[in-house]
């Protein structure tokens, strides 16, 4: 392998050659791992190579340890470790000889391998001299070390990986002493400086000890604000960022500073003409505000739960409004027409601010806010305008609903007319307005006075332009959520508005309009609109889904006609939206239930179509699965004559383990399909399980899926009942493998995945018992045992949640229900059953169907005893 032609062509803007090239660094990585990295890493070092290609060969060296998925990154630091050491000692040679290049480009790749390199060693202590040796290079090296090697720092201390973040604790004097140095305001060069700042802001949470000497803390908080004062807009930017981390850490020892420095130089700094130093100056008010809003919430708990042990409350927001809200509400006038919806510039900070303040500060919100809106209502300036819509629409939640009623059912009027305003911005902040109004202060919007002009106002926007679609139909679904009425209600105040609406979504989503967004955002109305429809409406909706399937019809010969990525695109986005609308959301299934029937042919027969004609990697079919899963559930065991047609197409979707969305849908729709066909689905079982075994298997399988998977095996076992007895023994292997993992693993990254886990070896393990204890029972007798072991497991375990609790109340009812002669009664008798039970009954917070679970389940231990009593007289 040429090294540097592969890694020229890693670089490649044509796809092909750049996908090449990586499949052949993946071959050369799996032939010979160790020769791999040092061909690599020397490249990465050599100085005579040219820039891209060494910025090329520390990606790949990077990614070699670096992954999302915890699981695969496990493995991979694994595969390091078991690298002969001296050849992993001269790769980490080599990428700090690269640190050291005069390249700062080639230094920052480099940096970045040294910190996955980190990730794995440091937490074992396998590297113990590399933060010395990063300490040294700040303090005596040339100034391109000092900021590859700040650089470095910043890159591992940002890491989430709990592991690491530990084993850092160990060294944050020699991190703080590093980063402070090149931060303070005596170092020459900026690069360097700025650099420090970055890594000082990663390094804030595990210098905890640090922070928590005065001196110290008052040290670096020196250095900080001088920062804020930097003629470099960088290095300005970074210590606003370094203060909103403190500020959200360290709250209760800011008083101090907050007096002394932070209330002026936050303001100066929101004044900025540097927009990302005034954006970063304003979201230190947004975490001020964040704080005392987390600190007020857990002082409340604290008191509801009578302990008197109460955060401080320093109230910073409230002292400052006066003189921060007036800055905000300036900065809310500094709008840019031509940013897109995802750009986050200084007004849509100000905007965000001026929410928290409210949440925050609550009624004493309202008189610095309703001067400016009244004040510039009728500006001739659309800036101001639109600022003081914002403003008006910004402080709906907070304040209490009384104080606000009076002010919106004014205000209602108005907004409902400036959304014929002459400037799109402006109505587009209307009616953004308006959708806060029916989130937060619902009840201030009459049925008759205000429901009818609101309608056709927001509808009209809908039409006027696409620009105004994403606020136009948030503020629609909120009006349709604001007066659904009761569930199953016989009419609401939208009948009157819902054949009127209906028929002016339907417009808007024509396929001919030329506008994606206007459409896909139509549609979401549309579902959400049918969801909240009265019994008066049903004769609608039912008419709606024949005008949808006739839409995704005509969307099948649509696939021969693509001739450009954007033609794709706007395909899927159309079928997938139509398939929402239809089933996928249950939006008319879930309102016509039974009533479905008459048309399920057609709809099977028009998504397998679109099944046939989708190219790979389409999120078609995820929606498609959805809404046969609908479907199936709607019509029940009718749903089997569809079976053997689409089996083939789920077969597919559960082995297309590159698809980890499509296969995860495939998975819920197995146990979709097991509970509404119930032991119809027994024909296709074999296939089902195989895949899911093979999946569970593969160890390069996504682990998110794998709790589904074992959810699954108890779904198909209640379905087919005695007949799952064939899959029982590999079956239970596979849960006892699972249940080893959740007992060896540990970290805080894998806590929310060692609970899915656990849930789904429980749920596995109910469904199973259920399916074989009329009959079968003797087969689970040599099971027994093992099961109360990872009972006792989960018993002794704080990790747990409601949804697992209520699942293992199930598993031991139904097992002493199926031994319900006390053979296992001295198991049922230990007194950590008695005490788990009596923890989840006794919890008042679980839902009222955990609680009757965990008495079900005392009473069948109860019954136990009384029977081995019985049994032994």
């Amino acid at each position: 392998m040429n090294v540097n032609q592969v890694l020229e062509s890693t670089l490649s803007p044509d796809a092909s050659t750049r996908q090449n090239a990586e499949q052949q660094l993946s071959q050369a990585a799996e032939v010979d791992f160790a020769t791999y990295l040092t061909t690599l890493a020397q490249e990465l070092a050599n100085e005579a190579a040219q820039t891209h290609i060494r910025q090329a060969a520390g990606v790949a060296l990077k990614n070699t340890l670096d992954a999302r998925d915890y699981g695969r990154l496990r493995q991979m630091q694994q595969r390091w470790r078991e690298i002969d050491p001296a050849i992993r000692n001269g790769v980490k040679d080599l990428a700090l000889k690269a640190l050291a290049s005069k390249d700062s480009r080639a230094g920052q790749s480099a940096a970045q391998f040294v910190a996955a390199i980190a990730t794995a060693d440091l937490p074992r202590n396998d590297w113990p001299d590399l933060m010395v040796a990063l300490v040294s290079n700040v303090g005596e090296g040339a100034d391109h070390l000092k900021q590859s090697s700040l650089a470095t720092i910043g890159f591992i201390a940002e890491s989430e990986d709990q592991d690491l973040r530990e084993s850092l604790v160990q060294h944050s004097n020699a991190i703080l002493t590093a980063v402070v140095q090149g931060a303070r305001k005596e170092e020459p060069n900026p690069d360097v400086r700025n650099a420090a700042i970055e890594a000082l802001s990663n390094s804030i949470e595990f210098v905890r000890t640090n922070f928590e000497n005065e001196g110290e803390r008052n040290y670096i908080m020196q250095v900080i604000c001088e920062a804020t004062q930097s003629d470099d807009g960088r290095i300005q930017a970074g210590a606003y960022g370094c203060l909103n981390r403190i500020m959200g850490i360290y709250y209760d020892k800011m008083r101090f500073y907050m007096e002394k420095a932070l209330f002026g130089l936050t303001i100066m700094g929101m004044k900025s003409p540097e927009e990302d130093v005034a954006k970063l100056a304003v979201e230190f008010w947004c975490t001020v505000c964040e704080e005392e809003i987390s600190v007020e919430d857990d002082n409340e708990l604290s008191r509801q739960e009578g302990s008197s042990d109460l955060r401080p409350l320093f109230n910073f927001a409230r002292i400052a409004s006066r003189e921060v809200i007036p800055v905000v509400l300036e900065l809310l006038a500094q709008q840019d027409e031509d940013a897109g919806d995802e750009d986050y510039n200084i007004s849509r900070a100000a905007y965000q601010c001026l929410q928290l303040f409210a949440q925050t500060i609550a009624r004493d919100i309202t008189p610095l806010v309703l001067g400016f809106v009244e004040q510039n209502l009728r500006n001739e300036d659309w800036h101001y305008r639109d600022a003081a819509v914002s403003a008006f629409g910004a402080i709906m939640e907070g304040p209490d609903e009384k104080v606000l009623d009076p002010l919106v059912k004014q205000a209602l009027p108005v907004l409902i007319g400036m959304m014929d305003d002459t400037v799109v911005q402006v109505k587009d902040s209307a009616a953004y307005a308006l959708g806060r109004i029916c989130e937060s202060v619902p009840d201030s919007i009459d049925a008759q006075t205000h429901l009818p002009p609101l309608i056709v106002a927001l509808f009209t926007g809908l039409s006027s332009n696409p620009k105004m679609a994403n606020s136009c139909c948030w503020a629609l679904m909120n009006l349709a959520d604001r007066f659904a009425g009761e569930p199953g209600c016989q009419e609401n105040p939208l009948s009157a508005q819902f054949q009127g609406s209906i028929d002016h979504l339907l417009g808007v989503t024509q396929i001919s309009q030329s506008d994606n967004q206007l459409r896909m955002a139509a549609y979401e109305v549309l579902n959400v609109f049918v969801s909240n429809s009265a019994n008066d409406c049903l004769h609608v909706v039912a008419k709606l889904s024949e005008v949808v399937l006739s839409r995704l019809e005509d969307t099948v010969p649509m696939q021969q006609q693509i001739v450009s990525v954007d033609d794709k695109n706007t395909l899927e986005e159309i079928q997938t939206s139509l398939t929402t609308v239809l089933l996928f959301a249950k939006s008319i299934i879930q309102r016509l239930e039974l009533e479905i029937k008459p048309q399920s042919d057609h709809i099977m027969q028009t998504l397998i179509q679109i099944l046939n004609t989708v190219g790979p990697k389409s999120s078609v079919p995820d929606s498609v699965f959805g809404t046969i899963g609908s479907l199936s559930a709607a019509i029940e065991h009718d749903f089997n004559k569809y079976m053997e047609g689409f089996a083939p197409y789920l077969y597919n979707a559960l082995g297309n383990t590159e698809e980890i969305g499509l296969c995860a849908m495939a998975i819920g729709l197995v146990s979709d399909i097991a509970r509404s066909i119930g032991d119809l689905i027994q024909p296709y079982c074999d296939n089902f399980m195989n895949y899911l075994l093979s999946n569970l298997g593969n160890s390069a399988f996504n682990s998110q899926l794998r709790p589904a998977i074992l959810q699954c095996f108890g779904d198909i076992a209640q379905a087919i009942g005695g007949s799952f007895e064939k899959y029982l023994g590999t079956v239970a292997q596979v849960l006892d493998a699972a249940a080893n993992v959740t007992r060896t693993e540990s970290g805080y990254d894998m806590m929310d995945y060692i609970v899915s886990l656990s849930e789904g070896i429980m749920d596995a393990w109910g469904g199973i018992i259920l399916a074989l204890k009329q009959g079968k029972a003797e087969t689970l007798k040599s099971y027994v045992e093992p099961i109360f072991n990872y009972l006792n497991q989960v018993a002794q375990s704080t990790n747990r949640s409601e949804a697992l609790l209520r699942a293992t109340m199930g598993v031991i009812g139904d097992l002493a229900d199926t031994f319900p002669h006390g053979e296992y009664a001295n198991y049922f008798q230990s007194s950590w059953v008695s005490n788990l039970v009596k923890d989840v009954r006794t919890n008042r917070d679980f839902q009222a169907r955990t609680l009757e679970t965990a008495r079900w389940a005392r009473e069948q231990i109860k019954r136990q005893s009384v029977n081995a009593s019985t049994q032994m007289s």
